[in-house]
């Protein structure tokens, strides 16, 4: 059975698109079109594709690469891709680090409740997991990320909300920040799909 998208059109669409965001100089280069594929079939819930590259539609992405690759901008043009119940809000890790140290323990409930937000949305991508830092609040240290995945987690088994990440951090560099049971968490509601750790930057 054959696809019934047209890739190279929808990508040439996804270039306009990344022009109105991003201004006339946005290019999708040559390098990055198997990834890009990817993140369509995904968003497209291509079942066919899906199989052939073996995604799984059900999972969330996890979406790494060096610095300046082009993560954050690709998953914000994802965002005009999906169908209602893939949509999702980027949300950069950073901002939810400083959240935390204003409001303390309820930022993370506010993450881990998988209530609607807006417009319905339920789903998140975490953008840039690793730039936040170990908070404290009133003295006692958190790792805020970490409690919000391990919650994301929970909603991905018992109601099958998606997370979304990206990061510039190898699998290992994740363990080593969040812990191994963070690890093995997203290796289970995840699909990892990397750029290749030479990728040029592209700011």
């Amino acid at each position: 059975m054959m696809t019934k998208f047209n890739y190279p059109k929808i990508i040439q669409w996804l270039e306009q698109k990344g022009k109105q965001n991003y201004g006339e100089n946005f290019k999708i280069i040559e390098d990055d079109i198997p990834i890009i594929t990817t993140l369509l079939v995904y968003f497209l819930n291509d079942e066919i594709m899906a199989k052939t590259i073996e995604i799984d539609l059900n999972k969330g992405i996890l979406l790494s690469g060096p610095i300046g690759c082009g993560k954050t901008s690709l998953m914000n043009l994802m965002r005009h891709v999906p169908e209602q119940e893939k949509k999702f809000i980027l949300k950069p890790t950073r901002e939810i680090s400083f959240e935390f140290i204003k409001e303390g323990y309820e930022v993370i409930q506010r993450y881990s409740s998988g209530n609607k937000l807006q417009n319905g949305i339920k789903n998140y991508c975490f953008d840039d997991l690793g730039t936040e830092n170990n908070l404290k609040y009133f003295g006692n240290e958190c790792n805020v990320m970490g409690e919000i995945l391990l919650s994301r987690y929970d909603l991905f088994i018992n109601k099958k909300i998606i997370t979304h990440i990206t990061t510039n951090l190898s699998a290992s560099e994740i363990e080593a920040a969040y812990g191994n049971r963070v690890r093995s968490r997203l290796r289970q509601m995840l699909n990892l799909i990397a750029f290749n750790p030479i990728t040029k930057d592209k700011r």
